[in-house]
């Protein structure tokens, strides 16, 4: 089976381990349990099926009964944290700390790089001003940004572009873009994705009052939907957001980096509607 590193579920790591066993020896889940100190014969199956969880306390006893010691026990806890965690911020720090294990350890994973990417408006910002502002100077992109930035944050943005393969620096102060997208696990993208759609929004909020008319385009609708016409609108979103980008794709001269936002969202919770009496 795969080494523990490659994990981010620890439910999947735990039904993996006990796969191996049964196909290697005589092995049960009530012997699984019972190895972990539990006396309900299916605890473990249990766990494994996401009909119960690990509690801090109990996460130790079944890391020994998998026989893990050292960083991969340390690197089993920090599974069943983030397994467990509803808030982003612990997810985060989880994840994180998974990362740092498995690279010391030398296993590749790349979640640092997508919460990085995602946690600043600037990364995508510098990324499509570079290649427009060819030659220009750090400070030079930094006094095109309209919100605060100093030429040591655009610096030290080019720096991590070019290193995670965002951009390719071609001479002194030129840079191209790749065709490289932000990769992370399913796990830590949407938390990274959530974080800039918040950045994103609070923006937005300021540019209301920010720029004139001539220079931003802002519109909104209030309506009722249910759920079929709830997945038809997003299909649409989705099908714009594709156009407006291979519009933006056709043009040359490019001379200034735009934010596009689609938000839809509830405002009421479901209501259920009641039959009429001359319909039942």
């Amino acid at each position: 089976m795969k080494n523990i590193l490659k994990y981010k579920d620890y439910r999947e790591y735990m039904q993996d381990v006990y796969n191996e066993r049964k196909r290697t020896s005589v092995f049960s889940w009530r012997e699984f349990s019972a190895l972990a100190g539990f006396t309900s014969p299916i605890y473990m199956k249990l766990v494994c099926e996401g009909k119960s969880s690990l509690s801090k306390t109990k996460m130790g006893r079944v890391a020994q009964s998998l026989g893990l010691e050292g960083y991969e026990r340390e690197y089993f806890e920090q599974m069943v944290i983030f397994g467990n965690a509803k808030a982003d911020k612990i997810k985060k720090e989880a994840l994180l700390k998974m990362e740092k294990i498995a690279r010391e350890h030398k296993a590749r994973v790349i979640d640092s790089d997508a919460f990085e990417y995602y946690g600043s408006w600037m990364y995508p910002v510098i990324r499509e001003l570079a290649p427009m502002m060819q030659g220009a100077l750090p400070k030079e992109m930094a006094d095109a940004c309209h919100e605060a930035v100093s030429a040591e944050e655009v610096r030290n943005a080019l720096s991590f572009l070019t290193k995670t393969g965002f951009l390719k620096k071609t001479s002194e102060n030129h840079f191209v873009q790749t065709e490289k997208t932000v990769i992370g696990s399913m796990e830590s993208l949407p938390i990274a994705i959530r974080a800039m759609h918040n950045k994103m929004a609070e923006l937005a909020v300021h540019a209301v009052d920010k720029y004139s008319p001539e220079e931003r385009h802002f519109l909104g609708v209030t309506l009722g939907v249910n759920d079929e016409s709830y997945g038809l609108i997003t299909e649409e979103i989705e099908k714009c957001c594709k156009k407006i980008m291979a519009i933006a794709e056709e043009h040359d001269n490019i001379n200034q980096v735009y934010r596009l936002n689609f938000q839809l969202f509830p405002f009421t919770k479901k209501y259920k509607c009641k039959k009429e009496k001359g319909n039942e």
